[in-house]
This record gives C-alpha cells, sequence and structure tokens, in this order.
C-alpha cells in the first residue's frame, strides 16, 4: 500500500509517437497469419516470427510452432523465415529437407544481406556493427564468414584488424542506437580512412523515428515506460536512448511489469514501445497510470511513417 501511495504522483503521461509495430513486424506477422489461413496449422516458424513474447503466444495458439533450427520442422512442411533474416547455409538445410519455405525476412534486413554479398565481392573485409548472437547478425555474418568481423562496440572498433587496409566496408544491423554507430563509426574512420560506407543507412527507418520520439518526450518527464521483451534489440536501445537525456527508464513486458518503486513521486511519465510491440500493450500501461491518478494522455509525435511493405507472394491473397 506504502509503494502504491507513492505512486500516486502521477498526473501526465505523454506517449511517444511513433511507437510499436513497424511496417516489417506487421508484415511479418501477416505472413503467419495468412499462412495459418492458406495451409491450416501447423506452420512451423524457425525462430520467434518477431522478438516479443505476446506476439509468438498469440500465433503459437492458433498453430504456429516456433522451432530453434530447420533440421526440427518435418521434410516439406510449410515454414516461416523470421523477419530477422537467415543466412544461407539455413535456406540450403530448407531446400535440403524439402521445406515449403515463405520469407518474412524484413526488407531492410535483405538490404544489408545484399550489401554483405556486394562488398564480399569486391575482396572487401566487411565491419558488421552491431550485437553478438542476435538472429539478424548471424544472418548476415553467414552471407561472408571469412570476411565479415563483428563490432559491437567503440572497443572492438579500436582492435579489429583487416586483411587490406584499402578494402574496408561496415554494415550495420538494424536495430542499433543511432548515437552508439556515431562513436563507433568515427572510431574506424580515424583507423581506416578508405572505409566504404553501404549506400544508404543501414538503422532502419522505424529505429530512427522511434529513437528521436524517446529521447524528446524523455526530457520532459519524471520517469520513462517502454513497452518491449527483453530481448527485443530495438526496445533496449529506446531504454538506453531515455537514459542518455537524463531520465530513468524501465523496459515491460506489459503493465504487470511496472514496479510501482519506479514511479515515486514521478508527476510525469512517459510511455513508449518497440517496433515489434502491440500497440494493446501500450493502451494497457496507460490504463495502469490512469489508474494511479493520471488526468492527462497526451502524444507527441516526432514523425510520422507511412511505410508499408509488400506480403511475399506465397501469401498474397
Amino acid at each position: 500500500m506504502e509503494e502504491w501511495a507513492a505512486a500516486t504522483t502521477v498526473r501526465r503521461v505523454v506517449l511517444a509517437a511513433p511507437r510499436s509495430f513497424c511496417a516489417g513486424v506487421e508484415r511479418a506477422i501477416l505472413v503467419v497469419e495468412r499462412a495459418l489461413e492458406l495451409h491450416g496449422p501447423p506452420v512451423y516458424v524457425r525462430k520467434q516470427i518477431v522478438h516479443n513474447t505476446h506476439v509468438v503466444a498469440d500465433l503459437s495458439r492458433r498453430g504456429a510452432i516456433f522451432v530453434d533450427d530447420v533440421e526440427e520442422i518435418p521434410p516439406g512442411a510449410v515454414t516461416v523465415f523470421s523477419a530477422h533474416g537467415v543466412s544461407p547455409a539455413v535456406r540450403s538445410s530448407a531446400d535440403t529437407r524439402q521445406l515449403a519455405t515463405i520469407d518474412a525476412t524484413c526488407p531492410l534486413v535483405t538490404k544489408v544481406h545484399s550489401e554483405a554479398r556486394r562488398f564480399a565481392d569486391h575482396d572487401h573485409t566487411i565491419l558488421l556493427i552491431g550485437h553478438a548472437g542476435h538472429e539478424e547478425t548471424d544472418g548476415v555474418i553467414g552471407e561472408a564468414p571469412d570476411r565479415i568481423r563483428l563490432v559491437q562496440d567503440v572497443r572492438d572498433a579500436e582492435q579489429v584488424q583487416v586483411d587490406d587496409p584499402l578494402r574496408v566496408s561496415y554494415l550495420v544491423q538494424t536495430t542499433l542506437a543511432v548515437d552508439d554507430l556515431t562513436d563507433i563509426v568515427a572510431v574506424l574512420r580515424s583507423r581506416f580512412p578508405d572505409l566504404v560506407a553501404p549506400p544508404s543507412d543501414d538503422i532502419c527507418y522505424a529505429t530512427t523515428n522511434r529513437q528521436s520520439a524517446v529521447s524528446e518526450v524523455a526530457r520532459e518527464c519524471d520517469a520513462m515506460i517502454v513497452v518491449g521483451s527483453a530481448n527485443s534489440s530495438n526496445s533496449l536501445r529506446l531504454v538506453e536512448v531515455a537514459e542518455r537525456a537524463g531520465t530513468p527508464a524501465y523496459l515491460v513486458d506489459g503493465a504487470g511489469g511496472i514496479d510501482l518503486r519506479w514511479l515515486a513521486g514521478a508527476r510525469t511519465v512517459g510511455v513508449s514501445a518497440g517496433a515489434s510491440a502491440p500497440p494493446v500493450l501500450v493502451d494497457e500501461v496507460v490504463g495502469a497510470l490512469s489508474g494511479l491518478g493520471a488526468r492527462t494522455v497526451r502524444e507527441h509525435t516526432a514523425v510520422h511513417e507511412d511505410v508499408r511493405f509488400t506480403l511475399p507472394k506465397e501469401v498474397r491473397q
């Protein structure tokens, strides 16, 4: 009761926009839904279709089966590749098992794969800026494992070795924090003046837009709540962006994850959501904050989004 009473100081909620689903996530979820409609369950999905526990649980209830490896899938079964992309080796294994594959890879991730192949064809050492173990980076590295070096932070940038300093390029995980990228690229350019950048930004529009919105909102708030799962890279980056703006920020999978101690004494609370978090979860968080006494809910829009991606031909109606 004491914790609840301390948290009832909340009077305003500021919603960062854009937030929640991006075009790539909407497309990937719709791919699984359409596959279930067309073929009936089960439909197998390699890895989580997007990094959100609620989305995965909902699709599981409807007949999707999520696996870590295509070797777990019965030969010939309908199989969806997740939004994070896969390596050529995974595609080859799927072909060997004669799986009926549907590729839900985000088109912006597909672009990074294409860039990796192009740079490798020009005998470049490719410095992939991203996080070890993330499915997106694993997939890109698989395009040219002998030529790609993973750079996770400034320290890696200071130490990474290349075959030929005159043939070096870099690529970026699409969900990286913009500020982190700037610092890392600055170090790489100081070491490799001939460093070649990708022809267009690899960090996706949705990541950039959500980070910009959170940065603006956090500056006027006493605390920031980001809705997203713990394995969602873009959601974790939103927490970091808010903290960089000087505001305490917390990641929750839903309203039930809010710790009332975070809100003690806070009058204005900002709310955002990672690109893989369903909008309904944001509504639930706002409802919880209203229950603590928030009287106004205002939306702060950093930029309007109107991006749409075409569905794969296998599930178009």
